[in-house]
């Protein structure tokens, strides 16, 4: 049965897609979680983007025979073209995500790049897809985008001298976030392409378009695999089961619901550094909890 959504009139988010998207926050902070515990001192960059992709093709293969064999269809000419551009365009966030962290802040770069990410996604949607939120919605994702700011640092965010190195690229990091969410929402809401099937093909072109770049330093990747391959191994499971979940709750909800909601990983992963990892600021890092959960709500009730 196809699920279909109506975009030229308000919506609100169903249940079911909050159930999934929730699901998925929490999955993607927990595999964040363990990527942020990887050695990546004898190697890194694109040898890890090579070993998760290449992980995640091995592990659900058989699960994606069995949607292609009994549930699912091949893509088509355009399908494919689809999920080539996705593939390209993760890919690319991998690579400027990297190049910020070398010449900028963590705390500059990853939050400007979730901030931005789900933004610029809702206003994608809104002018190319013709989505309609309501102004409750409205209201919500900016209160998710303000909730993620005031986790990542606040004012001090924009006081000078602390963005000029990675704000730039922050940004671009967030404009690949909705450019991948905007064309991976046209595959499985308009092309109606098996999510699973879908992000294990777009996978199989990842591992492709890193292993050149990977196996220029071949040493690099059995150093990295040998100090980390449980860490790789969990992550290259949980990581593709949350963004099934995302890509499946596109089937019920807009994008402009959809990809400011993914942000309550963020809100899980502070209160996880608050309470596992004893990481400061607790008042600032739950206040942002807040508006998030608020910004759902918010998207929620649409």
């Amino acid at each position: 049965m196809r699920h279909t959504i109506d975009t030229k009139t308000p919506f609100v988010m169903s249940l079911t897609a909050l159930a999934l998207v929730v699901t998925a926050a929490f999955l993607h902070a927990t595999w964040n979680f363990v990527a942020k515990r990887i050695d990546t001192r004898e190697g890194g960059g694109p040898q890890l983007v090579f070993l998760y992709a290449l992980l995640t093709v091995v592990i659900y293969t058989p699960l994606a025979l069995y949607f292609l064999a009994g549930q699912a269809s091949w893509p088509s000419a355009l399908g494919w073209g689809v999920i080539a551009v996705s593939a390209l365009l993760h890919f690319g966030y991998t690579l400027v995500l990297q190049r910020g962290y070398r010449v900028g802040d963590l705390s500059v770069v990853y939050p400007l790049a979730r901030g931005t990410g789900p933004l610029l996604s809702s206003l994608g949607a809104i002018v190319l897809l013709g989505e309609r939120p309501g102004w409750l919605a409205l209201v919500g994702i900016a209160l998710v985008v303000c909730g993620v700011l005031v986790i990542a640092g606040g004012e001090r965010l924009f006081r000078r001298g602390s963005m000029h190195a990675g704000a730039g690229w922050g940004v671009l990091t967030g404009g690949f976030i909705a450019a991948y969410t905007l064309a991976d929402a046209y595959a499985i809401r308009t092309l109606m392409l098996a999510p699973l099937v879908y992000y294990y093909l777009e996978n199989v072109l990842r591992v492709v378009l890193s292993a050149p770049t990977a196996f220029s330093r071949p040493a690099r990747i059995a150093v990295l695999w040998q100090a980390n391959w449980r860490k790789i191994l969990i992550i290259s499971t949980i990581s593709p089961i949350s963004y099934f979940l995302i890509l499946t709750a596109l089937k019920y909800a807009p994008v402009s619901h959809v990809a400011p909601a993914r942000e309550m990983s963020m809100m899980v992963a502070a209160l996880l550094g608050v309470r596992v990892l004893g990481e400061g600021e607790m008042h600032r890092r739950v206040g942002g909890a807040v508006l998030i959960a608020l910004g759902v709500v918010g998207l929620t009730l649409g």
